[in-house]
């Protein structure tokens, strides 16, 4: 049973890929409950040099996922914690990003059988489903970016365990509201060690930085940087980097690290523990004797 832990520094993204990441403070969010974890988080600036982190709340329990919002002071000290979006269908991976005069989610919802962009209100408080989006496969963890006067979404096909694991797809458009257009090469990357987003996507230079999961050892077993050189209708070109190293901070949380995302001068983790004390398989069996409503 994994169960992860999410952390926010006070360093920008792109400076913690040569070896500064374990030199920095992470400011923790809470640990929860047996059985519940926060995972897959993603910022939003605050006001007073705070953060927004918007984050994956999950207990085994009913195996759902709901979206939170914990908000941090400029010292990294938490001041407010609530949900902001639940769905009947399982929640997570919720970027948040600002676009076409609004400010907008779009979190992991494959169990929906598809993808829904939500505009959120003034406060970030309260989200509407606004967009479905129609690409050419259901997305496993679709990341957003704005490259060359178009919208990108980098993601994985749902399709099977191999491709939520090990195939990365684009698709292009020049609205959010679409029409998408599928890359033709897709899948542009076939690789369990790169192929399925963990981040948020910056253009850096002359290149597109995508933090990837290595799953080649485990679901989330590491953080690499996926260097994209060539993104556009026609074509695609990536380096992959090594896995980013966990840190001592990281504690027991060593089991793997699957989110690196960006929000300024902050930057977001998640770490994970496994649980082997076969609590997950209990709350499996409880869930599978429950009476039906």
């Amino acid at each position: 049973m994994d169960i992860w832990r999410c952390g926010a520094i006070r360093a920008p993204l792109h400076s913690l890929l040569d070896g500064a990441l374990s030199t920095c403070t992470v400011h923790w969010l809470p640990e929860l409950g047996p059985g519940e974890f926060l995972a897959d988080p993603f910022g939003w600036p605050a006001p007073e040099g705070g953060l927004h982190v918007f984050a994956e709340r999950y207990d085994y329990r009913d195996r759902h996922g709901y979206i939170e919002r914990y908000t941090l002071g400029a010292d990294g000290r938490l001041l407010e914690a609530r949900t902001v979006l639940r769905e009947r269908w399982h929640l997570s991976y919720p970027q948040v990003f600002e676009g076409e005069g609004a400010t907008w989610m779009l979190p992991e919802a494959h169990h929906s059988g598809g993808l829904t962009l939500y505009r959120g209100d003034l406060q970030l408080e309260s989200w509407h489903a606004a967009v479905r989006i129609e690409l050419d496969a259901v997305p496993v963890d679709a990341t957003p970016l704005w490259h060359e006067d178009r919208w990108w979404l980098l993601y994985s096909p749902a399709t099977s365990r191999a491709t939520r694991f090990g195939h990365l797809h684009a698709a292009w458009a020049r609205q959010l509201e679409g029409p998408w257009h599928p890359h033709p090469g897709n899948p542009v990357r076939i690789d369990r060690a790169s192929a399925r987003p963990g981040g948020t996507a910056l253009n850096l230079g002359n290149r597109i930085l995508l933090p990837v999961q290595d799953c080649t050892r485990t679901y989330g077993g590491a953080t690499r940087p996926l260097w994209i050189t060539r993104l556009d209708e026609t074509g695609f070109a990536a380096e992959c980097g090594a896995p980013l190293p966990l840190p001592v901070w990281a504690g027991r949380y060593r089991d793997g690290m699957h989110t690196l995302s960006a929000c300024g001068d902050w930057t977001l983790i998640d770490v994970k523990r496994v649980d082997r004390t076969g609590r997950g398989w209990w709350y499996d069996l409880r869930r599978l004797l429950k009476p039906s409503a």
